[in-house]
């Protein structure tokens, strides 16, 4: 099925002087125009095209890849500003409109702005700053330790917001990122948990997400070994929890602070306190 703002597949219906035409199925005719059709393009062959609307709003086929497509988040410059809104510099011809009134803040020329492309009602592709309106529309279909691709969004209080796979929001905890992160930053990052709100908790290195995962085990047996109670906190000297765990203090940080999060333990001044599970509900 064909869908506006992204790629589809269409084979040549023929060729004329100024481009190819595309089988568009029940939406007619479509130009390729020969300035972005590839050299040796026949009749019957299948082309990779995206479909937009050109500034006469007529619907129109190219080669070239946009830099964000409907459905998807990016972060890209302001070039103009209009009595219709602001527009983006997306990689083609025609600039992206961002209306009015989907700007969180008036949008200026020359800074660049995190946005979520769409099909308004109008059958317009437009964009939108205001991405809590456009996101988390669905359940978030993740598990513990799947990768995904993040757009750092915002920092916070917590760390740093994040855009799923363009569809979901999810956080980096400070405790847990060691390099400086800025808006619009693409990185790969790893499901540490989904939380009852639907949101994610994140982990940028696989490697230290299964390190504390393991340890963090680890740190429950000791303290259910111990009546609930251990005396080391994330203060204590690398020594000690080398000695105990056999883990970096950087590494026990982190696992604790994850089972903090998910409430499992509380950190005082003497120590970790296992909380108690909750027996379940009668049926």
């Amino acid at each position: 099925m064909m869908s506006l703002g992204t790629l589809n597949t269409l084979t040549v219906k023929k060729q004329v002087k100024f481009g190819f035409y595309l089988d568009g199925e029940s939406w007619g005719e479509i130009l390729l125009p020969n300035n972005v059709a590839p050299a040796g393009l026949q009749p019957g062959q299948q082309l990779s095209v995206f479909l937009y609307l050109d500034s006469e709003d007529q619907l129109i086929a190219t080669t070239e890849r946009p830099k964000v497509m409907v459905g998807q988040v990016a972060y890209l410059p302001v070039v103009a500003s209009t009595k219709v809104g602001a527009f983006l510099d997306w990689g083609l011809k025609k600039d992206l409109l961002v209306p009015f009134s989907e700007q969180q803040i008036p949008l200026k020329v020359g800074q660049h702005y995190l946005v979520y492309c769409y099909v308004d009602v109008s059958n317009r592709i437009v964009a939108s700053t205001k991405l809590d309106r456009h996101l988390h529309k669905t359940a978030a279909p993740y598990k513990e330790g799947d990768k995904v691709e993040v757009i750092v969004s915002e920092q916070t209080d917590l760390g740093y917001k994040a855009v799923v796979n363009h569809q979901h929001f999810g956080v980096l905890y400070k405790n847990e990122v060691f390099k400086p992160l800025r808006r619009g930053d693409k990185l790969t990052a790893y499901v540490v948990k989904v939380r009852d709100d639907g949101k994610l908790d994140l982990r940028l290195n696989k490697a230290t997400f299964e390190q504390a995962n393991v340890l963090g085990n680890q740190i429950l047996k000791q303290l259910r070994a111990n009546g609930g109670k251990l005396a080391l906190t994330d203060k204590s000297a690398p020594e000690l929890i080398y000695q105990q765990f056999g883990a970096s203090k950087k590494a026990f940080k982190q696992a604790i602070g994850t089972l903090y999060k998910e409430r499992k333990i509380v950190i005082t001044e003497q120590g970790l306190l296992l909380v108690p599970e909750q027996p379940a509900a009668d049926a």
